[in-house]
């Protein structure tokens, strides 16, 4: 269970910085180390964010990418090669949460999604995103409260 001891600011930056670090792995397959290293040096708003929370989720995303797309490809419209990198970098990070950080509700996962989605990603990406994530979070979170 993750630290609930952090500003929501503070991890929505860790969401923001996520995003782009990830859209450079799925671009360039660099090790997640060397993202990160980059990251702490290059960009001032990291030291804002949620520093733990940036490279948990990032390490974890990077390891477990194919699980993610598992859980994607049967509720995609589209082939997941079709995806725009932001897309996909959004997908993955909400998708991840769901799976992992059950502590924060499903619905806030989605609405940052989308939040996401607007900022990074194409005009109405972010309606493509919030069925994506919807769909995701009605199959998975619920087989997880009945396994409890």
């Amino acid at each position: 269970m993750a630290d609930l001891h952090y500003s929501k600011k503070a991890r929505i930056k860790s969401r923001r910085n996520i995003v782009q670090a990830y859209y450079q792995w799925l671009l360039n397959k660099q090790p997640a180390d060397e993202i990160i290293k980059e990251f702490k040096n290059d960009r001032s708003e990291l030291r804002k964010a949620d520093q733990v929370y940036f490279e948990s989720v990032l390490t974890s995303m990077i390891n477990e990418a194919e699980r993610i797309n598992e859980i994607l490809r049967p509720v995609l419209s589209r082939n997941e090669s079709e995806l725009d990198p932001v897309e996909n970098a959004v997908l993955h990070l909400g998708v991840y949460e769901l799976l992992f950080m059950t502590d924060i509700p499903g619905n806030v996962i989605i609405n940052e999604s989308v939040e996401l989605a607007k900022l990074f990603g194409a005009e109405d990406s972010y309606k493509f995103i919030n069925g994506v994530m919807d769909k995701i979070n009605r199959n998975n979170r619920l087989e997880q409260k009945v396994e409890h």
